[in-house]
């Protein structure tokens, strides 16, 4: 069979229309994902069980609404990029619009390959996070609801790897994809962080001495799947500072009230959470090494839920409904100093709050 070549195939994409090159990160997003895994249907219908368990533990120790629409999905790696690949489509707007820092024919240029690196870094952001276990671990809202996800083959690899009981893990996961989904699924939470991460770099540039070596990774034989490293970025620009400071702190927050409510939700039922929370902030550190050695992975989320501690020190101080006004607006969200200072939070929401009733 001959060898592809990625580069033959761009330029036969070329024509596609639109803003982004869906055809060509559907390419390179089902190519980094490797081939399809088989599902074992018993375990299939395990996991059904876990994920309404886990609803209903959830609806019953927390104050949040989870959607009564959203069901399970069940996919190995090359499904979980399907699923996930338009959803962060919002990460790569900006490049369709990209100027290479001049003005001439040349610049001129870039504007039909703009839809192109859109296309290839959407693929790349896709196929290289399709290693997650579900939605909640990627450091990425989607932009729109997709259900709980399970990447089951991740899921059992990783209980196996660090020796844990398996139906524990699929548990926490389980609760894990519920609180996500019901933490994004309040009215302003998921509109605020994509409009933070698709705003991050206003000025970002297109930088055409870098273009050879992206053109070398491309026609590369070797290509491999599962991992793409293109090596410098093509892009340069400033982040918004400002951005960028909020984004930190809501994506802790996030992801740190997202493990408070697991705890909540599983609470003596799941004896092994905190070694199962160990191993997995093991891996996950791991794993993103790789995304952002790849630049496949913006250096911009959070993703280690380091928001947690704030929580229960709210609680241990104020009360549980104390807690619960973290997410009444993004105006209650901590600044990254008030993450760490949990009385200056206070003294600008709690007693807001107390002149204002």
């Amino acid at each position: 069979m001959a060898e592809r070549n990625l580069l033959e195939e761009l330029m036969e994409l070329l024509q596609e229309p639109g803003r982004i090159n869906w055809a060509l990160a559907d390419q390179l997003a089902d190519h980094l994902s490797g081939p399809s895994e088989a599902i074992d249907p018993w375990l299939a219908d395990e996991y059904l069980e876990i994920a309404q368990t886990a609803r209903m533990r959830f609806t019953d120790a927390t104050d949040l609404r989870v959607d009564h629409t959203l069901q399970p999905v069940l996919v190995d790696r090359k499904g979980w990029a399907r699923l996930h690949l338009r959803s962060f489509g919002y990460m790569v707007e900006s490049l369709a619009d990209l100027k290479g820092g001049g003005e001439g024919p040349l610049d001129s240029l870039l504007q039909p390959l703009g839809a192109i690196m859109a296309g290839l870094h959407a693929g790349l952001l896709a196929g290289s996070l399709s290693c997650a276990f579900g939605s909640f671990d990627t450091g990425l809202p989607t932009a729109r609801p997709l259900g709980f996800t399970f990447h089951i083959p991740a899921i059992e690899r990783f209980a196996s790897e660090y020796d844990l009981d398996p139906l524990q893990v699929r548990m926490w996961v389980a609760l894990h994809e519920v609180a996500h989904e019901a933490l994004l699924g309040l009215p302003w939470v998921r509109p605020y962080l994509i409009d933070l991460l698709g705003d991050l770099t206003p000025d970002l540039e297109f930088d055409l001495n870098l273009l050879p070596e992206w053109q070398d990774a491309l026609t590369d034989p070797q290509l491999p799947v599962g991992n793409f490293d293109f090596g410098p970025t093509l892009f340069s620009g400033e982040i918004d500072e400002d951005r960028h400071e909020k984004l930190q702190a809501a994506m802790s927050m996030l992801e740190g009230y997202v493990t408070y409510l697991v705890g909540e939700a599983s609470e003596g039922y799941l004896p092994d959470r905190e070694e199962i929370t160990s191993a997995w902030i093991e891996h996950l550190s791991a794993r993103y090494e790789e995304l952002e050695s790849a630049g496949a992975f913006p250096k911009t989320t959070a993703a280690t839920g380091g928001g947690t501690d704030f929580y229960y020190e709210v609680r241990e101080r104020w009360g549980s409904e104390a807690v619960g006004k973290v997410w009444l607006s993004s105006k209650n969200l901590p600044t990254v100093q008030e993450i760490e200072d949990v009385t200056g939070w206070a003294a600008r929401v709690l007693l807001d709050d107390s002149f204002t009733e």
